[in-house]
């Protein structure tokens, strides 16, 4: 399971399904059917990317339910909040989990 919390995963994921959840809204006009496909599309695209992150999920639910303030950001939503959410969440990592003398601690196991 450390897999899929890997910097590559944890960025990359967000980016993936922010893009699949833009895509889908601006698609599908029936908020029930597309906050489905999106969520399953961008869980899909996650898996064929090796990008990985089911919390990275949320971002293609939130483009299609979010309020009139998402939707306005149109395609700019993948970059902030979305890109940047994920930065800020990596480098949080980072300063909580490599301090530790505890080598099984440290993060990431990998970077890509």
């Amino acid at each position: 399971m450390v897999d899929f919390s890997q910097p590559r995963n944890l960025v990359g994921g967000h980016m993936v399904s922010a893009v699949v959840g833009v895509t889908v809204f601006l698609l599908i006009k029936d908020p029930y059917l597309a906050s489905a496909i999106a969520v399953s599309l961008a869980v899909i695209a996650m898996h064929f990317t090796r990008t990985l992150h089911l919390p990275g999920g949320a971002p293609s639910l939130i483009a299609v339910v979010g309020d009139d303030k998402v939707h306005a950001l149109g395609s700019m939503y993948v970059l902030f909040p979305v890109l940047a959410g994920a930065v800020i969440m990596l480098i949080v990592a980072l300063l909580v989990n490599n301090p530790s003398t505890n080598q099984k601690r440290h993060y990431p196991v990998y970077w890509l």
